[in-house]
């Protein structure tokens, strides 16, 4: 769906996906102000042509037919505010499932610069008002619409001047409403802003909750979250503010507009220019009145609320992928595995460059390890392989096709990567092993779990691969959920593999089985490995040693070492301990 339109068009679109419940909604919301319009004229008629005449039959079954129509309207209201509610899941449904759909398409800049907690914030309570947005506003303006202008109509054929009073009142209501309108909707951006700090906050703390106890600085969390939450109430009270001064206009307007008409009428009644039948009449209307301009104060406040997490919605809907994948983008089939990287720069910003002209040829089946002080770049000259960023100059080509005229989903489904960070998702471990390859049975589950040296200690638990892991896993240990994400790579089993600190969570004796395993899983396959533990790349074909953004030494152990350079003063260190 293009976002780039207006607003109300974008809105439009998600209506119009339910529009059988949203033509029923309108029938009969419109329904109900039919009923509210015709009771002040039928009672108009009953007392001027039905008690007047003595025709009482008559005028007892308009009084059933009335009780009837208020029933019905009853009914009526029920079904529109289920109907009506339901309609407004959907739509909020539809938005928050695209809203999490596109940020899975985001690239990793984008959650480098955006919290967590923030980003929860965009796809929940940003969307919570668009029920009520969905469902009222259009029934709200239908029927304020409707009911105003049809007793306008009616209203100017019993007394012109009485109906001109009411004409030129209720337009100075209505921009009243809408200059309020813009604060009422501002003032909930802030509110909005506000809670996905809280969220922000809240979601920080959990996940370190452990580092906080260790230190005992949960004061200073308290404190960092009673900052966050202060600011949130001095953003709700403004609002609320804003929508007392809305709501204070609103019910003066009606008021004074109710002592102007009892006023004006009784002083035609003098004058003999007017009778008690017509003035009861306007006074039924006022209340009449009354109910669409009440509506109208709903209306602006749940279009306040609502519009302000809909932009924010947008907002979020027209943020651009860093990484554009090309229209004539193509699948890569029978991947062999040559990997060059040609005079590849790259930056996070203009000022700040991490990779300088790095080049790098890796043959089909070859294993590259990348060496080098801590924040060098060798994690990011494996993630500019699968796109996670891309180059800021030059180029990288899988068996010589540039990896930017690859499909993104074609591209990272042959490259198997075990990061240095473990991440386990909430749920079995059998889910989290599965996720490498969801077509795969338990015979192969239980064979990735073995090749990763993980099958017997899965067995000895209560409940086997059904064992629930915790929160990133937090029911592992840090070797337990190492192998499983080793586990995921043997089931999906790729062409070409990023070890980054694969084995680092490992004590000696399991990093020596994983070694193995993993040297098994790299048979035929192309694998860069990224290690501060020497001994994990002796079986390394090539070495590259990386310091500030580029290739200071590049060859094999052998070639390396006879150097006497960079590589063998590392070798030498980690010799001494």
């Amino acid at each position: 769906m293009d976002y780039s339109g207006s607003k109300l068009k974008i809105f439009s679109k998600y209506i119009s996906k339910h529009k059988a419940a949203f033509a029923i909604d309108m029938l009969l919301s419109l329904l109900v102000a039919i009923i509210d319009l015709a009771f002040p004229m039928v009672s108009r008629w009953t007392m001027q042509s039905l008690l007047p005449q003595g025709i009482y039959k008559t005028f007892f079954a308009v009084m059933t037919i009335l009780l009837v129509a208020y029933l019905l309207k009853a009914y009526f209201q029920y079904l529109v505010t289920v109907i009506g509610h339901r309609m407004g899941t959907l739509v909020e449904a539809d938005m928050r499932k695209d809203a999490f759909a596109h940020i899975e398409e985001l690239s990793f800049s984008y959650f480098d610069k955006n919290r967590t907690g923030i980003l929860l914030s965009r796809i929940t309570n940003d969307l919570f008002e668009i029920v009520e947005l969905s469902h009222h506003c259009p029934e709200y303006f239908v029927t304020c619409v409707f009911t105003l202008l049809g007793a306008v109509i009616i209203l100017f054929r019993i007394n012109v001047l009485l109906t001109l009073v009411i004409v030129v009142v209720i337009p100075i209501s209505i921009v009243y409403c809408n200059l309020k309108r813009k604060e009422m909707k501002d003032a909930n951006i802030e509110v909005k802003e506000k809670i996905g700090n809280i969220n922000a906050a809240i979601e920080s703390e959990i996940s370190g909750i452990r580092v906080t106890k260790a230190f005992a600085n949960e004061d200073i969390a308290k404190e960092k979250f009673n900052i966050a939450n202060e600011k949130f109430k001095q953003s709700k009270v403004s609002y609320y503010k804003a929508m007392g001064k809305f709501n204070a206009g609103v019910e003066c307007t009606v008021g004074v507009l109710q002592v102007v008409i009892i006023a004006l009428g009784g002083y035609l009644i003098m004058k003999g220019e007017m009778n008690y039948i017509d003035l009861l009449t306007f006074s039924l209307y006022i209340t009449t009145f009354v109910s669409p301009i009440r509506k109208l104060t709903q209306f602006m406040e749940i279009y306040a609320q609502g519009m302000a997490g809909f932009d924010r919605f947008v907002e979020l809907m027209n943020t651009k992928d860093d990484i554009v994948e090309k229209d004539n983008a193509v699948e890569i089939k029978d991947v062999k595995g040559n990997i060059i990287y040609k005079d590849v720069s790259f930056h996070y910003n203009k000022d700040e460059a991490v990779l300088d002209h790095v080049n790098l040829d890796i043959k089909a089946g070859e294993t590259l390890a990348l060496v080098g002080a801590t924040g060098g770049g060798k994690t990011t000259i494996s993630q500019l392989l699968p796109r996670f960023y891309d180059v800021t100059g030059g180029a990288i080509t899988i068996d010589g096709i540039d990896i930017r005229d690859i499909k993104k989903t074609s591209l990272r489904k042959n490259i198997g990567i075990i990061q240095q960070d473990v991440f386990l998702f909430a749920g079995t471990i059998r889910e989290n092993i599965k996720f490498g390859n969801q077509a795969a049975t338990d015979d192969e589950i239980f064979e990735a779990a073995r090749k990763a040296k993980i099958l017997d200690e899965i067995m000895s638990m209560k409940n086997g691969f059904d064992t629930y892991v915790g929160e990133r896993g937090v029911a592992l240990s840090g070797g337990q959920k190492q192998r499983i994400s080793i586990a995921r790579i043997f089931l999906k089993n790729p062409p070409i593999l990023i070890l980054d600190e694969a084995t680092s969570a490992l004590d000696t004796v399991t990093e020596y089985m994983i070694q193995q395993s993993l040297n098994e899983l790299a048979k035929g396959k192309t694998t860069i490995i990224i290690a501060h533990r020497l001994s994990t790349i002796r079986g390394a074909d090539k070495i590259a040693v990386v310091e500030g953004g580029k290739i200071s030494e590049y060859g094999s152990r052998d070639e390396l070492l006879s150097k006497n350079g960079k590589y063998a003063k590392f070798e030498q260190m980690q010799s001494m301990f």
